[in-house]
């Protein structure tokens, strides 16, 4: 089959850093084009909006949106309805009526819609999954906390509705989890921490349990200086797991099974080129569903301002 000619539409951080290198490295994928408002790439066709990219390059048949959610929507509606195959950056949207909406449509166009949740392609993550499989949890903890100043340095669009605050990190930790575990989790508690300068959450506690009773607690936090975390443990009635680094090694009673590099991108594009191939919609929106529930019923708590 012939490589699947891609245009990808916003060229922040997480385009250069992750899409366009695994882009590059796969010869499923021939990148035709990019879009962004206020940059370029050298040696590729640049448009200043996803309109223009699509009328120039008619060839595009799919589009890799990497911009942020509160205008993802309207793009891949659009996309969609001029017959492209769509990947959405997480969170796929910034709300779940606009993914359910894209589903759909995706659907009755007979499109691949992919909603990435790149952290469940870590590679301890499916080893995880299958040793809890069959196993009784006593408890799960998770601790997702790092420096938003080194990850998000200058942008603006975190902080305002619908740019999820702290929760874009943790929601990489909830699509982690609630892949793993063996019954769904419900909310029963939140703490949502509020700088008295920003629209959204810098830091967050949740409290869920799963259908069985067995609790879950997670704390993200964005102020964290030093060392990043990135940690998910889980106690079982035979010993308890631990998934560090993201999802990037784990280990039993503090036994090492599994330490290997990165390539959640990779896997995810791997994954994309089937969808496309076969014309299928993978969206999972448990991750973002968590974290509606938490602005739903959690408490909000304002802090000190936060400045960079």
């Amino acid at each position: 089959m012939s490589p699947i000619k891609i245009g990808l539409v916003g060229v922040g951080k997480i385009a250069r850093d992750q899409h366009l290198p695994v882009i590059a490295a796969n010869p499923d994928y021939d990148l035709v084009a990019v879009a962004s408002r206020n940059a370029t790439l050298d040696g590729v066709d640049s448009y200043g909006s996803l309109d223009a990219l699509l009328d120039a390059r008619p060839e595009i048949e799919a589009v890799a949106l990497c911009t942020p959610p509160q205008g993802r929507h309207a793009l891949a509606r659009h996309a969609l309805e001029r017959g492209r195959h769509v990947l959405l950056e997480k969170p796929p949207g910034a709300t779940l009526a606009e993914v359910h909406d894209l589903v759909g449509l995706a659907k009755e166009k007979g499109l691949a819609l992919l909603a990435t949740w790149h952290s469940r392609y870590a590679p301890a993550v499916e080893p995880a999954r299958a040793w809890l499989a069959d196993r009784t949890l006593k408890s799960v903890s998770v601790s997702w906390k790092e420096d938003v100043r080194h990850w998000h340095p200058g942008q603006e669009w975190i902080w305002q509705p619908g740019g999820l605050g702290v929760f874009d990190p943790g929601i990489n930790a909830l699509s982690i989890i609630t892949h793993i575990l063996p019954r769904a989790l419900v909310l029963k508690a939140a703490t949502l921490e509020f700088p008295a300068n920003r629209q959204a959450p810098i830091a967050a506690q949740l409290d869920f349990q799963d259908l069985s009773g067995v609790p879950v607690r997670a704390e993200f936090d964005w102020r964290q200086t030093g060392p990043q975390s990135w940690d998910i443990v889980v106690e079982t009635t035979d010993g308890t797991l631990a998934l560090n680094r993201g999802g990037a090694a784990m280990s039993i009673d503090g036994v090492a099974h599994l330490e290997e590099p990165e390539a959640e991108y990779a896997n995810l594009y791997a994954l994309f080129s089937r969808l496309v191939r076969d014309r299928q919609v993978d969206v999972d929106l448990a991750p973002l569903s968590h974290v509606a529930d938490a602005f739903l019923c959690g408490h909000r708590v304002l802090v000190e301002e936060f400045h960079e």
